[in-house]
């Protein structure tokens, strides 16, 4: 399974839905999407600023990771981006491999 970093901010509507469910039923609403789609809520935070929520889930594959974009995004009520986590061995792996480029002008 890949891991895949989430930063959501809520509108003013999707806030005053956290403010009536709570942080709790948000996480657990959470939850229940990225394991109904076969993966594992690693952690869930709240945070304040630009970003209003900061999670990392382990998730079967890509496609599960834009469903889940797509579904939180057109609710209109969140906006969400994801970023997919990169591990050490992945890009110790990529450093070993050739690869036939030349930059402009040289």
């Amino acid at each position: 399974m890949a891991k895949y970093l989430i930063k959501a901010s809520y509108t003013a509507e999707g806030t005053k839905g956290l403010v009536k469910e709570g942080g709790s039923g948000r996480r657990a609403t959470v939850q229940k999407m990225v394991e109904g789609l076969g993966g594992k809520l690693e952690t869930f935070y709240f945070t304040y600023g630009e970003t209003d929520v900061v999670l990392i889930c382990d998730l079967p594959d890509a496609a599960s990771a834009i469903a889940i974009s797509l579904t939180v995004n057109a609710t209109g009520a969140v906006h969400a981006s994801t970023t997919p986590l990169i591990s050490v061995e992945d890009v110790d792996a990529a450093c070993k491999k050739s690869v036939g480029y030349r930059a402009p002008g040289s």
